[in-house]
């Protein structure tokens, strides 16, 4: 039976991964310190036999060293994290620290043990503000945050430790990731979990400009099929690729879903524009269909729906 490890477990898109694994009939061992993970992510997974936990902080040293060599798994996929553009402009350090250097210690601790493959949660913050949308992996990579630059360092370090050792390595550009488990009490939570909360308890959302802007919103559950996909079949090609749907969805188009679930709830309100948010967003899933079919086949108002049962 396959064995894989994945560092961030208890998370929003760590846990909906291990429970695809588990499903899929693998065994995982989770790390997670829970400093911003939850332990209920994992109710259903430490009911299995095949998932075990191991509650630490990965970037302290020796900790994913040593649980590579107890466990000795077929794979690794990295989603441990500082998952904030805004968390990473406050602390650059701490960015640093979490989004480079715990990559590394994951690279080095695969490398001395033997693994055959690494998986790398990358984002679509690396192409910054470039406009030349559908954005592809082969254009420019110009982050503008201490966030997106530390994930494309770790995309860069990953492929120079598989040009180097021979292990393979896959990168996934994340877009942006709804969906249940979402955490809408967060200040760095996603739009639509904070709306969707908004919606839930009958209060006004407000939306900042003039709601036309538009974002690539993917699934979390085909997300995690994508990950699970990668970490568990040796035959998909080593590479970086987005994880998108390659369709575009406005703040409005959100709303109108949310309205519909909740027609009593006030009207939103508009305010100004944010400085240095980005009008629209979209990305290019060809190479993730051609090279790993991969497909995110959930409609935006199923995904919503699914949101809104959760909660």
């Amino acid at each position: 039976m396959q064995k894989i490890l994945i560092t961030g477990a208890g998370g929003f898109i760590g846990s909906h991964t291990t429970d695809t694994l588990l499903e899929a009939g693998r065994q995982v061992v989770g790390i997670d310190d829970f400093s911003t993970g939850k332990r209920e992510n994992l109710a259903g997974a430490e009911s299995s036999d095949a998932f075990s936990l191991i509650e630490a902080d990965i970037t302290e040293p020796g900790v994913v060293e040593a649980a590579v060599d107890q466990h000795r798994p077929d794979s690794i996929v990295h989603l441990a994290a500082l998952v904030s553009v805004p968390a990473g402009e406050e602390d650059p350090g701490k960015n640093f620290r979490l989004n480079v250097g715990a990559t590394q210690l994951v690279a080095e601790a695969a490398r001395k043990h033997g693994v055959k493959r690494t998986v790398f949660a990358s984002s679509a913050a690396v192409y910054g503000n470039s406009t030349a949308l559908p954005l592809a992996e082969s254009g420019a990579t110009v982050p503008i945050s201490q966030y997106g630059a530390a994930k494309l360092m770790s995309e860069q370090l990953l492929r120079a430790y598989a040009s180097s050792y021979g292990i393979s390595s896959i990168c996934f550009r994340f877009f942006n990731v709804y969906g249940p488990r979402q955490d809408p009490k967060s200040p760095y939570s996603g739009v639509v979990s904070i709306f969707a909360e908004r919606f839930i308890s009958g209060r006004q959302a407000t939306v900042f400009g003039d709601g036309e802007q538009s974002r690539d919103f993917i699934f979390v559950k085909d997300l995690a099929k994508a990950i699970a996909g990668a970490a568990s079949n040796a035959d998909q090609p080593d590479g970086i690729y987005n994880l998108c749907t390659g369709r575009s969805s406005t703040l409005l188009d959100l709303v109108a879903i949310l309205k519909e679930a909740y027609p009593e709830v006030p009207a939103i309100k508009f305010g100004e524009d944010r400085p240095g948010d980005i009008k629209h967003s979209l990305g290019n899933p060809q190479a993730a269909r051609a090279q790993l079919e991969f497909e995110a086949d959930t409609p935006f108002r199923d995904g919503i729906r699914a949101l809104l049962d959760s909660l």
